[in-house]
């Protein structure tokens, strides 16, 4: 256990506590037993996306059910969610229909594989669906909003949505990419996957008649949601290392611009490591833990994700 948190000067203890507890937990061992194993399953690109974003929105509960729920979901769709979502008969939802998590039922299933069948029927990647320059299906358009750009490496990178160049800095004194200061008031609205997140969610929601009750499964920061596992999600897909658990899949969203997943455990690990201090959980404390993560290592901020959440279920802290 180290002493003396970012606020009291132990910025660089703290990063070589971290980074070594990043090299313990970041392990290909960790997949076994983590919802991301569903999506190594697999090879194809479209599948790992499908079932990376299931386990993900279904990762609630112990890890061990989240699993088995998702290779039950896997066997009904024949072993092969593209396959299937994109080339189904009606008749053969009829065996969607029993299948449950918690909250997560039938109803939510259907509408899931419409919008999988829908989106891949006009783009050949997930990603699309967080980058694209659009708010439903069939609605493109040329441009993006500087928080879309910041996220793709398309603007300066200390630009906010204003034009202004922020103030938040790391250990070595370089400002982050795309940051104002921490202290700033405001929606934290200059976080470029904000902006992401919002868009997914409206366009995930686009289609004619989709069900209300779908729609707390999919969660948003204009909600002020943390959005532990949509940033979960994303850091399987963004992420890329040596060591294999995340896929770096998706090249559009810089690794820099990804948000912390903010769970039970991420989070009260941070609270004892003042990396945390607001009082309540939300949107805003997912900001808060990654602008702090951030000045350990601007451009890779969630790969501490594998240090908190490991040393939280390890019972380590």
């Amino acid at each position: 256990m180290i002493s003396g948190g970012l606020r009291n000067g132990g910025i660089e203890g703290m990063k070589g506590f971290l980074d070594a507890k990043v090299e313990q937990y970041n392990q290909p061992g960790f997949i076994e037993n983590d919802p991301v194993c569903i999506p190594h399953l697999f090879t194809r690109k479209q599948d790992i996306e499908i079932m990376g974003f299931w386990a993900a929105v279904l990762a609630w509960g112990q890890r061990k059910t989240i699993i088995a729920k998702c290779r039950e979901l896997i066997g009904l769709m024949d072993g092969t969610p593209y396959e299937f979502i994109t080339q189904h008969e009606e008749s053969d939802l009829k065996r969607l229909l029993g299948f449950k998590h918690r909250t997560f039922n039938a109803t939510d299933t259907l509408y899931f594989i419409e919008f999988f069948r829908r989106h891949y029927a006009e783009f050949d990647s997930l990603e699309e669906a967080f980058t694209g320059s659009f708010s439903s299906f069939g609605a493109t358009g040329s441009g993006k909003t500087n928080l879309g750009k910041a996220a793709l490496g398309e603007t300066n990178s200390n630009e906010t949505e204003s034009g202004e160049t922020g103030s938040f800095k790391t250990a070595s004194g370089e400002p982050n990419p795309g940051e104002r200061d921490s202290n700033e008031t405001g929606s934290g609205g200059s976080e470029p996957m904000e902006a992401c997140l919002n868009a997914f969610r409206r366009r995930f929601f686009s289609l004619e008649d989709f069900p209300r009750r779908t729609m707390k499964h999919i969660p948003a920061p204009e909600r002020d949601s943390a959005c532990k596992r949509l940033n979960m999600f994303l850091r399987w897909m963004v992420r890329k290392d040596d060591k294999g658990v995340d896929f770096g899949l998706w090249t559009k969203i810089l690794p820099a611009s990804l948000i912390c997943p903010c769970d039970v455990h991420v989070e009260r690990v941070a609270r004892k490591l003042e990396l945390i201090r607001r009082p309540r959980g939300g949107w805003q404390t997912a900001l808060e833990l990654t602008r702090n993560l951030r000045k350990l290592d601007p451009s890779d901020p969630v790969k501490y994700d594998f240090a908190l959440f490991g040393m939280g279920v390890a019972g380590e802290i």
